[in-house]
């Protein structure tokens, strides 16, 4: 009780000397020790006297919140709100106190003050709007003043919102991070520096920051009254955009450094305030003046000067706490993050009750890639103001961008409670909400966001790429639409439409838009990938070359683009094989045969390519490929037949596509497998006739010698290449990409096989989209003996990948199943870890989610599931695996992953060379050209065996599950049976064979709604012949890179 009457009396002659910082600090003592509404509202006119307005409305609202009648916290409320140049938000707030004043008993003085305040705000209210503008004089103060908990908030704040999340705050342009994981995304967003050091005054003392969402929008031009608010007009949103690369290389240099380098900055820059609301020891007015000076230094961005006079206030008193959180905010912004980290650690060491400084660290740290320590400090800041929206916010963030979902989850829907107005919180809860699968609530937060503030452009930018995860793209072009009707040299929206329409398959519109976004941010290698890809797709190499050039000579700041880089090196060379091949027959455009294994073996993995440059043979340069001949001009021309043939191709290629969340419809696609179906079924039927006409001979010559010879058992041999057309480990006339036959020495004929078959599709698949590494698995190089394989996710962390995780529940039973069948699963090291003791089976019957499933095995595993074979009655087959590994982020990698070791491919090269055996007897015999189904029951049986067994094997680096259906179309049509149906909506043919053991489980799960969508059909024979119609290389990229609309 002593120390408090002290405390108060220390606090009168702190404010009868008019030592307003230091009176803040015993207000602060006291209301931690007891919430007095009065102390709260002497907080706010301290601030108001420093004019650190954000915090007086903080401290008002504060009491307003215990008493919605204090007229007291009205109208310094209102005085703050009229200072920052909100004239609007002070008359409402000013009118809202006058009704409670009038209509109960109220201190006539204060009726009296706010009738008059409301009187002489609406007669002038023009004017006034205009002199506040311009009131400069005051900034110094207000802004400069002390950094206080609030304004540092503010900062941190909107620094939180720009920038500690860092990168989440909004600057519009900015703002993404590319979700998709494994196409899962992407999921990935990164913001510019604007977006991160966006919105956010600097306030030493306590250290708040105060929201402001979306860059310019909510930041008065100039600086109203109060200076600290100043920094983030519009031609300072726009500053802080283009300074972003400055960001990017700060943290090139540091690879270590997250994305959040770039929010923590970028934050700051919105802001360009802040304010420390301390006195030193001695000439409290003077530094107090400095600590003003220092501070509007740096929300002018002049960081260096700043710098300077808190040097001179630090010579002074070393451990002066404002001084130092204000250098280190100075230092931050010049990205100088290890210098500000260790200026926020003094601070503390001097006060440990400085929450600005506990949450200034935090961003700092979190900029530089240290989430655990981010986390820690932002939390310790949490202790001092349990209820601060702003901090839970810039948590949230931090929370999210370490890939923290559920945190971010409960920290951004808190905050959305306190502060039902933050846009930012709300768009960032919508992101953190669809990475762990709550897509309606990430919609409506999404939308909430947009609804406060219609121009909020990454709200819109975020919501675009929610729609585009979803393959909702009509709704993502719509918010596309939105976005650039705001603002129409918003870059990111050309970006993300571009890269819509890339996976739309729109190659050449996405050129158009990529260009834009290209002109408006030179060094973004995204949409110079992007772009490359797109040229290089519709056959424009030599733009695509350049392209790729481009992005490998960027300087980066980030791994993820790193990746990007790589692969643009490997990009280039197939770019440089291809054109080689433009003028060439296309079965002469041979990836698989003519690419050295290395090369593609590191184009999968998309390693570094150093070890590529120095031992494989690289493509001769363009110039060379083009002596050979450009692109034909009658390569674009479509006559009749071609156009009889695309639209053919378009309609039936369209069968392929998955009614799935994540799967775009993308028309080149389409057109590929329409395409290779029909081509699959004319080859395949040529092969039919002739084998056929050779049972019909056979069966002649039986009946001429007068006896029935045992009908010949084996039309087709099996395939003499244990992985496909083109191999490099068999010998030329094994195999022949080109026309998929093997020779049949000991007859001297050729003949077809199951994987020249299979071979059509894939290199069409191949030259459909050439950012895809589509190629042969036991083509690369020793890789295939180590086991090299498909590799699908369920879950990444907490995220949900949005292809795949539908098949999660179904997955874990099949993991549950086998478990329990076999006892045992094998930990990283192939070790086998026994489950039959300690009653782990039981509980393994119980889990229901991956946590679960862990916590029984206690170590990373994998288990095998199986295939039963049909080529060999009673043996199982290894299947795919199915692994669980705990991850950094709180959470687990569930995913299956398919190794394709040497003796695997030839289990499943027998089970594939059996089947299409299997179906050559049954329809080359006597059931050749029937038009019963009853009749063909075993041939459609067959076609769906092999289509499991594919799909099983996956003997492709990707792409299977598109070749392995387009293969099925093409055989049911080679037997007169044409599918006109849809896959039903949720259903992915890989996966039911995948999550099957037995062949015949997934045939009876097909047939239920494909054979009822087959009808008996010849019209295909009519189509002109695919090979001979689009017979070069050339003529194959034309067809799928024009479109008559």
């Amino acid at each position: 009780m002593a120390s408090t009457v002290s405390q108060r009396a220390e606090l009168a002659k702190l404010c009868s000397s008019r030592d307003w910082s230091k009176a803040i600090r015993v207000l602060d003592s006291l209301l931690s020790q007891s919430c007095v509404i009065q102390d709260i509202c002497n907080r706010a006119f301290c601030y108001s006297q420093l004019e650190l307005h954000k915090h007086v409305i903080k401290d008002c609202d504060k009491a307003l919140q215990l008493d919605p009648t204090l007229l007291q916290a009205y109208i310094l409320k209102g005085r703050a709100f009229s200072a920052l140049g909100r004239k609007e938000e002070a008359l409402i707030v000013w009118e809202k106190g006058y009704g409670y004043a009038v209509s109960q008993s109220a201190d006539l003085k204060q009726l009296l003050e706010l009738e008059e305040l409301l009187k002489v705000e609406k007669q002038s209210r023009s004017i006034s709007c205009e002199n506040h503008a311009l009131d400069l004089p005051r900034m110094p103060a207000s802004e400069s003043g002390p950094l206080s908990s609030s304004k540092l908030s503010e900062i941190c704040n909107n620094h939180e919102k720009s920038r500690v999340k860092f990168d989440l705050r909004s600057e519009p342009s900015d703002t993404f991070e590319i979700h998709k994981e494994p196409s899962n995304g992407s999921s990935i967003h990164h913001k510019s520096d604007s977006e991160v050091m966006g919105s956010r005054e600097f306030d030493c003392q306590n250290g708040t920051t105060d929201k402001q969402s979306n860059g310019a929008s909510d930041i008065p031009s100039k600086s109203g009254d109060d200076g600290s608010e100043v920094g983030s007009n519009l031609s300072e949103t726009s500053e802080s955009c283009s300074k972003s690369n400055d960001l990017t290389e700060t943290r090139s240099k540091s690879s270590d450094k997250s994305d959040t380098t770039v929010g923590f900055l970028e934050e700051a820059k919105k802001n360009k305030r802040f304010s420390v609301t301390r006195i030193s020891k001695t000439k409290s007015i003077n530094v107090d003046f400095r600590l003003s000076r220092g501070i509007a230094q740096v929300n002018e961005g002049k960081y260096a000067h700043a710098i300077s006079i808190f040097d001179k206030i630090l010579q002074e008193d070393p451990t002066y706490p404002e001084a130092l959180i204000g250098r280190g905010t100075a230092y931050a912004f010049k990205r100088e993050l290890d210098a500000a980290i260790a200026d926020f650690t003094k601070a503390i060491e001097s006060n440990p009750a400085a929450g600005e400084a506990w949450k200034r660290r935090g961003q700092a740290r979190a900029a530089l890639g240290e989430s655990i320590e981010a986390i820690a400090d932002l939390t310790k800041a949490l202790e001092f103001e349990p209820n601060s929206a702003d901090i839970l916010h810039e948590r949230g963030i931090v929370n999210f961008k370490f890939k923290d979902f559920n945190a971010a989850v409960e920290d951004l829907s808190a905050c959305v409670k306190l502060d039902k107005d933050n846009k930012s919180a709300y768009t960032y809860l919508g992101l953190a909400l669809s990475s762990i699968g709550e897509y309606r609530r990430a919609e409506e937060a999404h939308m909430k966001s947009i609804q406060l503030d219609r121009n909020f452009l990454e709200a819109w930018a975020h919501l675009t790429q929610f729609y585009q995860d979803l393959a909702n793209s009509e709704k993502a072009l719509e918010c596309l639409q939105k976005i650039l009707q705001i603002d129409g040299r918003f870059a990111k929206a050309y970006h993300l439409r571009g890269g819509l329409l890339h996976g739309m398959g729109e190659h050449r519109n996405a050129i158009k838009d990529l260009t834009i976004g290209l002109s408006l941010e030179k060094s973004n290698i995204e949409c110079l990938y992007l772009r490359a890809s797109c040229h290089h797709a519709i056959g424009e190499y030599r733009e695509a070359v350049k392209d790729y050039d481009a992005a490998l000579d960027l300087e980066l700041d980030s791994m993820e683009k790193f990746v990007l880089q790589c692969l643009a090196f490997y990009q280039k060379e197939i770019a440089l094989y291809t054109a080689s091949k433009i003028n060439s027959e296309f079965c002469w455009f041979d990836i698989d045969g003519d690419i050295d294994p290395l090369f593609k073996e590191y184009w999968c993995k998309k390693s570094h390519p150093k070890d590529v440059c120095e031992k494989v043979y690289r493509q001769p340069p363009l110039r060379d490929s083009f002596k050979k001949g450009k692109m034909r001009k009658q390569d674009f021309t479509f006559t009749k037949q071609k156009t009889a043939l695309l639209q053919a191709a378009d309609r039936l290629g369209k069968k392929i596509q998955y009614y799935c969340p994540g799967f775009l419809p993308n028309r080149r696609q389409h057109r590929m497998a329409g395409l290779a179906a029909i081509e699959i079924a004319q080859k395949v039927s040529k092969a039919w006739r002739s084998l056929q006409a050779e049972w019909k001979y056979s069966n002649k010559s039986t009946s001429k010698h007068g006896k029935r010879a045992r009908r010949k058992e084996n039309f087709i041999i099996a395939s003499q290449n244990r992985g496909g057309a083109g191999c490099s480990t068999s010998s030329s006339s094994d195999t022949s990409t080109s026309s998929g036959l093997v020779e049949d020495k000991s007859s001297g004929r050729s003949v077809m096989s199951w994987n020249g078959v299979y071979s059509f599709a894939v290199k069409w698949r191949q030259i459909s989209e050439p950012c895809d590494s589509v190629v042969w698995v036991n083509k690369l190089s020793e890789e295939f003996n180590a086991g090299f394989g498909a590799h699908t996710p369920l879950v990444l962390g907490q995220a949900k990948v949005v292809r795949y995780f539908p098949n999660f529940q179904r997955t874990l039973s099949v993991a549950k199943a086998v478990m329990k069948e076999k006892m045992y699963v094998y930990n990283k090291g192939d070790n086998v870890i026994n489950l039959s003791e300690d009653g782990k089976i039981q509980e393994i019957t119980k889990a229901e989610s991956c946590d679960d499933l862990y916590r029984v095995v206690g170590e990373d595993f994998w288990l095998a599931t199986w295939c039963n074979s049909s080529a060999f009655e009673g043996r199982r087959l290894e299947g795919t695996r199915i692994i669980l590994l705990k991850m950094r982020e709180s959470g687990y990698e569930f995913a299956i992953r398919t190794p394709c070791t040497p003796a695997r491919w030839n289990d499943f090269d027998t089970e594939m060379s059996q089947a299409w055996e299997t179906l050559c007897n049954a329809y080359c015999g006597e059931n050749y050209g029937s038009n019963d189904f009853g009749v063909l029951e075993k041939v459609r049986d067959t076609i769906l065996r092999m289509t499991y067994y594919w799909y099983n094997f996956m003997p492709l680096s990707r792409g299977t599950a598109a070749v392995g259906f387009i293969v099925l179309i093409g055989l049911f049509l080679a037997a007169n049976m044409e599918f006109t149906g849809s896959i039903p909506q949720g259903v992915q043919v890989d996966w039911e064979a995948i999550l099957n053991s037995d062949p015949n489980s997934f045939i009876d799960s097909v047939k239920s709604w494909l054979y009822p969508s087959l009808k008996m059909s010849t019209s295909w024979k009519d189509y002109p012949d695919v090979a001979s119609t689009f017979e070069t290389t050339g003529s194959v990229v034309a067809a799928l890179s024009s479109y008559s609309d």
